[in-house]
């Protein structure tokens, strides 16, 4: 009796672990998503002076693996927390595949901001360190794209992989897919966050 007893006790133990490794990994994965969109939706529309070429240009990098900005929403602080800067990137994988991270960086001001790009508008590739913060691992593949308005205002906004533009984007899409799909866990899926920025580059508002 007690044999049987010891044996079906292990296998609830072993049951129940694994429930709450699967909820968890769940929890985490729920968790990443909201954080992507929280940041992306909080994005300040900063208007920077590159390398002091006093030429007025949007804060903003938009490249397929690459995302720089200011947000009012940081993973410390949450939307209480004071403005950072983002740097959204991707990155090699340490078993295989890409992982999606995140650099926070304080943001002080314009002047921080104009400091970090060139008189031709293009930034340095940012890099992984001890503070980044992993928002999704073991992916097979992760790019981003941008709705951008045409100049033509008559034609409607298209999505590409590159944002080059003299205001801000409507919308980024952030597309990824796991390297082993799994039906019994939440996978990670393609986030789509709105912009809702509708700011002039060459107007001076008085709140900035």
């Amino acid at each position: 009796i007690s044999v049987g007893l010891l044996f079906a006790l292990r296998v609830g133990m072993t049951a129940y672990s694994k429930t709450q490794t699967r909820l968890m990994d769940n929890r985490r994965v729920a968790g990443a998503q909201r954080i992507l969109e929280q940041e992306l939706e909080g994005l300040i529309p900063v208007v920077a002076m590159c390398a002091g070429s006093g030429v007025r240009t949007p804060f903003f990098q938009g490249e397929p693996q690459t995302i720089r900005m200011v947000s009012t929403f940081s993973l410390q602080g949450a939307w209480r927390g004071q403005p950072q800067i983002l740097e959204v990137f991707v990155i090699p994988g340490e078993q295989g595949g890409v992982r999606l991270v995140v650099n926070e960086l304080p943001y002080p001001g314009p002047a921080a901001a104009s400091r970090m790009c060139t008189a031709e508008g293009s930034f340095p590739s940012p890099s992984a360190n001890e503070k980044t913060f992993v928002l999704a691992d073991k992916l097979a593949f992760c790019r981003f794209s941008f709705l951008a308005k045409p100049k033509d205002m008559m034609l409607p906004a298209v999505w590409g992989p590159l944002f080059r533009s003299p205001t801000w984007p409507q919308a980024v899409r952030i597309e990824m897919a796991p390297m082993m799909p799994d039906a019994s866990r939440l996978q990670p899926i393609s986030v789509v966050a709105p912009i809702h920025i509708y700011r002039a580059v060459e107007v001076d508002y008085s709140d900035q």
